[in-house]
């Protein structure tokens, strides 16, 4: 039983291929689970339809990162030659476009890229050094030939002896509590089942 000063991060549970995995990951997201995630060592085609993935954000993180560095080159190049210092120079005007297309174009792509990063990072909520699941023991299996789902406590349709029960029925193997604060609970990993 989960001791009063533990906080329980989830339930996890192994499956025995990737097949298994995806066919899981359809039926936990058809009985309405929304905060639940799944581990593999590799891409399994399908998984991120399977989830209910929609389309990443990240693409809007980097068109306001692409936006802000032609916007950036513009003005930075207009006030600088126009404005602030204005040269002719061969009888060429303050501002021309055709000489400024090499620095429009490289300053929106180095924007572009670190608005993907930054979205990237921002949206996964990364860098996080130490994730719940790493106190199971078993997950370590999750780089080289295991197959695991996840489902968080904090899901509304999470109930620790319903979800069990859920994943015994999908094929889940090796179902475990996995604990938030591994200094909170000595032996973080509890209640390991077989099914």
């Amino acid at each position: 039983m989960i001791q009063p000063s533990s906080s329980l991060f989830g339930l996890g549970a192994e499956f025995s291929s990737a097949a298994a995995l995806l066919e899981a990951a359809k039926r936990i997201h058809a009985h309405g689970f929304r905060k639940w995630d799944v581990y593999s060592p590799f891409p399994i085609h399908g998984m991120d339809h399977a989830m209910g993935f929609k389309r990443s954000r990240v693409s809007l993180f980097s068109l306001l990162g692409g936006c802000t560095g032609l916007t950036v080159a513009f003005v930075l190049i207009y006030y600088t030659s126009a404005i602030n210092y204005p040269l002719i120079v061969q009888g060429k005007p303050y501002f021309a476009l055709e000489p400024s297309l090499p620095i429009f174009f490289e300053l929106t792509i180095l924007l572009t890229a670190f608005g993907t990063v930054l979205g990237l990072l921002l949206l996964t909520l990364l860098p996080r050094l130490h994730h719940p699941v790493f106190n199971w023991d078993r997950f370590q299996k999750a780089t080289d030939d295991g197959f695991f789902l996840v489902l968080e406590s904090t899901d509304p349709r999470f109930e620790s002896a319903s979800s069990r029960q859920l994943l015994e029925q999908i094929g889940g193997l090796h179902i475990t509590e996995i604990f938030q604060d591994p200094e909170e609970t000595p032996n973080p990993v509890r209640q390991e089942t077989t099914a």
